[in-house]
């Protein structure tokens, strides 16, 4: 059995939808953590955590797929306010602004979670993300392969 520490145990098997809540939940994390920063005046540890729920977003925005149609224009603009009013939030050490974007994030979390219950999406669902990930061999110098040791 590999040894897997707890983030990677907690999205093995889960399917595209299901991982998009655990972001969120990743989100609601940070920015309670930004929260806690900043009434703390810990300014440092409000950027890191900030800049967590920002990588999380550019993740998000770079995965839509805006040529497809549906949500994904929507999602876009959510995104792009849960951004700004992150950013402002940080600027103006504002612990209310970090209530807000969590307040939006919540919300739209719960409809994804609901996405995620139905049983129709579940079937449509043919193998976890997690699946797509493949190990390539790699040639050593002496030109035997073997399994490559990167991880992502």
């Amino acid at each position: 059995m590999q040894n897997l520490n707890y983030q990677q145990q907690s999205v093995t098997g889960k399917n595209g939808v299901e991982l998009i809540v655990a972001l969120y939940d990743g989100m609601v994390r940070f920015l309670n953590n930004a929260i806690a920063a900043t009434e703390a005046g810990d300014v440092q540890g409000r950027r890191i955590a900030v800049k967590r729920v920002f990588d999380i977003l550019i993740h998000l925005q770079s995965r839509l797929r805006m040529d497809v149609g549906g949500p994904a224009k929507t999602l876009s603009e959510f995104y792009a306010a849960v951004f700004a009013l992150c950013l402002e939030g940080s600027r103006l050490s504002s612990p209310d602004r970090f209530r807000k974007a969590i307040e939006c994030i919540l919300n739209v979390r719960e409809a994804w979670q609901q996405v995620a219950q139905d049983p129709e999406v579940r079937r449509q669902v043919v193998a976890p993300a997690s699946s797509a990930i493949r190990v390539l061999p790699t040639r050593s110098e002496s030109g035997t392969t073997s399994p490559s040791r990167w991880t992502a």
